[in-house]
């Protein structure tokens, strides 16, 4: 009977037991970091005198301090319009061009389709970081091929990393780097669809585009919305593109995007606190942001499932 129970008993506890290391890890590498930011965001230092000598600076309890700095710094602010600018770029463009591919290796004419699928989503397996350098070195006149063949052929050579175009060589980046793995989601959805589906379309005399845009792209529906969630997602965190291409033009601030703020305040000045405050912000914004939509999406569903 005891060795029964201690049986019973391993088998209850078998999935908690697989659970335990990455509840552990997530635990050590992501709930407690998070807390600790929070915390820090509702501290400051205080300077007694001139700052010098034990028990000069201390840190203390500071409220909503730090958040009401956050919320009326206009940095921060025009960081986010930018980024906001950015992303009304880039994401459209990105699952537009996802979605175009999913659909063209998804045909029946297609050749050469593993290369094809290959060649698209080799992109998003280069480091974002090498990716900036990469296209930033293309976007320099002085060094770069495009800029030397636009002289050749008398053609005006733009300064892509200056003013507006600016916007358009970071989403270029964006784009060139994530539209593979947005395709293989939403190609992976359409090779899920079942072939008698498509078998009836043609018998009810439907063309490949009409098939394309009546039944293919509604039933990838819930891969479209998934990918417009990680692309929201990826757009409000964008630092890397802008910090890589900064020492390669005056036209990128230390305060480019929201996280770059973050970033220069916490490492460079040294107000952590502050830095934290704005973290908390930038990541309720995009919580509340994805929640909202996901659960517009879901209503939408609901309404069309009911019809």
């Amino acid at each position: 009977m005891t060795s029964a129970r201690r049986t019973s008993y391993g088998v209850k506890g078998a999935p908690y037991a697989f659970l335990l290391p990455a509840t552990i890890l997530f635990a050590l590498f992501f709930a407690l970091p998070i807390g600790y930011a929070v915390w820090l965001s509702f501290r400051k230092v205080k300077v007694s005198g001139l700052g010098l000598g034990a028990g000069a600076r201390k840190e203390v309890w500071a409220g909503l301090d730090n958040y009401t700095a956050a919320f009326t710094d206009s940095e921060l602010l025009d960081g986010t319009l930018r980024v906001l600018g950015y992303g009304c770029i880039v994401v459209p463009v990105m699952l537009g061009l996802a979605l175009l591919f999913a659909l063209m290796l998804d045909s029946e004419k297609v050749r050469l389709a593993p290369f094809t699928r290959l060649a698209i989503f080799l992109p998003y397996a280069i480091p974002g970081v090498v990716a900036a350098l990469l296209w930033g070195f293309l976007y320099l006149p002085d060094v770069s091929p495009f800029y030397y063949v636009l002289g050749e052929l008398g053609l005006p050579q733009p300064d892509l990393l200056d003013g507006g175009p600016l916007y358009l060589a970071l989403s270029n980046i964006a784009v060139w780097g994530g539209t593979g793995f947005n395709m293989i989601v939403i190609y992976t959805a359409l090779r899920a669809i079942p072939v008698e589906v498509y078998e009836a379309a043609k018998l009810d005399g439907a063309t490949p585009l009409q098939i394309a845009l009546r039944i293919k792209i509604p039933m990838v529906a819930p891969s479209l919305v998934l990918t417009f969630f990680f692309s929201i997602i990826a757009t409000l965190q964008v630092f890397s593109e802008p910090t890589t291409l900064k020492p390669l033009t005056n036209s990128v601030s230390t305060t480019w995007s929201p996280l770059m703020k973050v970033y220069r305040d916490a490492f460079r000045t040294g107000d952590v606190h502050g830095a934290s405050a704005q973290a908390v912000i930038i990541a309720l914004a995009t919580l509340l942001l994805s929640f909202g939509f996901l659960r517009a999406a879901n209503r939408r569903t609901k309404r069309e499932a009911t019809r």
